[in-house]
């Protein structure tokens, strides 16, 4: 336990520039309560004990505005920056390195039964607001940009923006989420037509111009 929280600390130091102590992690942090309550309860859950985990998971919610199923599968070096609205479903497992932002839901899509939450890789990115939904898998590297929705499997070294999430790049290797550089699959989609709806009335204007000056020829 003691190595796990080390652990978090570290995380925590290499990915928010803002940390400056550890008593500051301890005491203004709720990520790293989040994930502390989480790691207990998910411990007592798989020993099947009754209802404990889960209460320690809704005053863990109430105290941080983070909700974690304690039945979630978490790796190492887990980090949830800010973290306010973040919700984590039940069967979500998630790899090592991974780094959540506010806003995200980890989620399913109805009422299935079993495996209906999805899995993330290791060294996965989830940009504020987005939502990846439904036992899907998230691959190794992957970067999701904020407020995308994610329905369906995405492959390793993959950058995923929009709604619904495409994949607008795959890259050799990891790097980080640049949030401001992120491809707009919509936007270039309405450029691509402005442009072939001004082709379009460029050729009209040419035809009707030869068309004018057939007929002013004939007259």
């Amino acid at each position: 336990m003691f190595r796990a929280v080390r652990e978090q600390i570290e995380t925590i130091f290499r990915e928010d520039p803002a940390a400056k102590s550890v008593v500051e992690i301890f005491l203004c942090y709720p990520g790293f309560h989040a994930i502390l309550a989480h790691r207990l309860a998910h411990r007592l859950y798989r020993w099947r004990v009754p209802l404990v985990p889960r209460v320690i998971s809704q005053i863990s919610r109430f105290f941080t505005g983070i909700e974690i199923h304690p039945g979630a599968t978490i790796g190492r070096r887990f980090f949830i920056d800010h973290g306010s609205g973040v919700v984590i479903g039940e069967t979500t497992e998630i790899g090592d390195d991974v780094l959540l932002y506010q806003g995200v839901t980890l989620g399913g899509t109805g009422n299935e039964r079993g495996k209906r939450h999805p899995t993330l890789g290791n060294n996965v990115v989830v940009g504020t607001g987005a939502k990846v939904l439904g036992n899907i898998k998230i691959g190794d590297n992957v970067k999701i940009g904020a407020g995308s929705v994610v329905v369906h499997a995405v492959p390793d070294h993959s950058t995923v923006v929009g709604v619904p999430g495409r994949v607008v790049r795959i890259r050799p290797e990891g790097g980080p989420l640049e949030h401001g550089r992120l491809p707009d699959p919509e936007g270039q989609a309405i450029d691509d037509l402005a442009r072939r709806v001004a082709e379009l009335e460029g050729a009209l204007r040419q035809l009707i111009s030869e068309h004018e000056l057939e007929h002013h020829r004939k007259g």
